[in-house]
């Protein structure tokens, strides 16, 4: 019986990594209708009987303000063109904050959340850490840095049931991705941290501190 139970969750385990290299091919050239997080929030909705509108449009890179790609890159993910997928640097220093201080901090890089956010959930576990950890190399090898950043602008959340930059610019700017200023990226940019309890202009020191990091960039 054991040996059953034992053999059905490793095929299962392979039949799961089967379908997510399979799917990080097709995501070379294939838009996500929906992400797992998406799915997640709608499950929730309805078991909390609460309403629900998924505003989710996908565009190209091109149609996304660099201010927007450079604000969130100095936000999130500082050093993505430089790592392949871990930033090891960023992580020792979450570890040494954690158990110097007792305060958890996040070091996860663009590459992490993405896979977070087209596989998994948004459960805090040592499992899922695990099972996304597992995915990251998969993902860099598969997908160009230039994809891994387009899909994340697209997938990522930016408040109750706004997902992509396209969405989120018009639902808090009335205005197109391609459109946002170097202060309105910084200002979308520092919602990311906690989408559903922050809004743009509302975190002012972070937004400020990020648009300084673009300004070191040369941004």
């Amino acid at each position: 019986m054991l040996k059953r139970i034992v053999y059905g969750a490793v095929l299962a385990i392979l039949a799961f990594f089967l379908l997510v290299i399979t799917s990080l091919f097709l995501l070379r050239w294939i838009n996500p209708p929906f992400t797992a997080v998406q799915a997640e929030r709608r499950v929730a909705s309805w078991f909390q009987k609460a309403p629900y509108t998924k505003r989710y449009t996908f565009v190209p890179l091109t149609r996304i303000s660099p201010n927007l790609q450079h604000a969130v890159i100095a936000a999130e993910d500082a050093r993505f063109f430089i790592h392949h997928g871990f930033d090891w640097k960023q992580i020792g220093n979450a570890v040494q904050e954690d158990l110097e201080e007792h305060r958890e901090r996040g070091a996860s890089t663009i590459t992490q959340q993405l896979v977070r956010n087209l596989f998994l959930s948004t459960e805090h576990s040592i499992l899922r850490k695990a099972i996304e950890f597992s995915i990251v190399p998969f993902t860099e090898a598969i997908l160009s840095k230039r994809r891994i950043l387009e899909l994340y602008l697209n997938v990522i959340e930016w408040g109750r049931g706004i997902y992509g930059a396209e969405a989120a610019s018009r639902y808090y700017y009335s205005i197109p991705a391609q459109r946002l200023t170097r202060e309105q990226a910084a200002e979308l940019a520092s919602v990311l941290p906690s989408p559903l309890h922050r809004k743009p202009g509302q975190a002012k020191r972070y937004t400020a501190r990020i648009l300084e990091h673009m300004h070191q960039s040369g941004w």
